[in-house]
């Protein structure tokens, strides 16, 4: 029994021993704090261990690189932006380099945003890079994506466009029989109308309806977004339209022109494209402001100018008209 204890406690100092070796000989990870680390595209791993040392993020580079050859394995490194923690070793930070665990950062793309925006928001991330062309009108898909530090401007777009063909194309295979659009560009268009006329969810199918008897009957469409799109490329007015604005004859204004617009007028959400793709089964074909954020629908124009008057005074009573 004494003579077990005697070995396992030999084991235990050979083990420690070793241990204090190969710190001494390889060094250590400094990392005090968690910790943003870039390496460049190109980069060696000699040229990388100087620059941990430089940072005080590893004691010694030459330890580390002794220790990446040693027991690092064949696999390069990867470029990006990698968070060091402080828990970190040095076998740890290596593997990280390795496997290219790169933090991914984000930029979110409203429903409803115009490409105008899109591209003042992409121009504006710091941590991107190159120029870019502002993207064509429908052609963004609005979501969260996740972006590396230094990646070009142009690939972010790409990926937001992919994402667009790649949704409308899955919803116009599950379109339902019998919709006011014969192609995919057409429900692209009509979605950036319903998408703009409102923000309340729940209704996104009525409005779809909506518009979608318009087209069919050959009305008008008189969305007032689509007044606005030729002045100001989808950013809000700031103002009431005006006459000459809603009497403007142009390729988008729908109340100068009888069918859709020549282009989307914003970048519609998924929901407004699935909205155009199966609409709610319904005889409107007006709509009015209920004052709560939502809309009155109503069958004919009777019914209409009744919601009208209502709204109207709603708008008196609040003082603002």
């Amino acid at each position: 029994m004494k003579r077990g204890c005697l070995v396992v406690a030999i084991l235990a100092l050979l083990l420690v021993a070793a241990g204090v070796f190969a710190s001494g000989m390889f060094g250590s990870a400094t990392v005090e704090e968690d910790t943003s680390f870039v390496i460049p595209a190109g980069s060696s791993l000699t040229s990388v261990a100087e620059k941990l040392e430089e940072e005080g993020l590893i004691s010694s580079a030459n330890g580390f690189l002794l220790r990446a050859k040693l027991l690092g394995g064949g696999d390069p490194i990867q470029a990006g932006e990698f968070e060091l923690t402080a828990d970190m070793s040095q076998g740890d930070m290596l593997e990280a380099f390795q496997s290219g665990d790169v933090i991914r950062r984000f930029v979110t793309i409203p429903e409803g945003w115009p490409s105008i925006m899109v591209f003042e928001k992409l121009m504006a991330e710091e941590l991107l890079t190159g120029e870019i062309d502002v993207p064509p009108e429908g052609s963004i898909l609005p979501d969260t994506y996740d972006f590396e530090r230094g990646e070009s401007r142009q690939v972010v777009v790409e990926r937001m466009q992919a994402a667009m063909d790649t949704y409308l194309a899955e919803a116009w295979a599950k379109r339902k029989p019998g919709i006011a659009v014969d192609t995919m560009r057409d429900a692209l268009i009509l979605a950036s109308i319903v998408e703009k006329e409102t923000g309340v969810a729940r209704e996104r199918r009525m409005v779809a309806g909506l518009y979608s008897n318009r087209v069919k009957q050959g009305m008008m469409l008189q969305a007032d977004p689509t007044i606005i799109y030729p002045i100001t490329k989808g950013k809000p007015l700031g103002r009431r339209i005006r006459q000459s604005e809603i009497a403007a004859v142009n390729d988008y204004n729908t109340y100068s022109m009888v069918g859709l617009p020549k282009g989307p007028i914003t970048n519609p959400g998924r929901e407004s494209i699935a909205a155009v793709l199966d609409p709610a089964a319904t005889n409107a074909l007006y709509m009015v402001a209920d004052g709560t954020g939502g809309h009155k629908f109503a069958d004919t124009l009777d019914e209409h100018n009744a919601n009208v008057a209502e709204w109207y005074r709603l708008r008196r009573e609040r003082g603002e008209m």
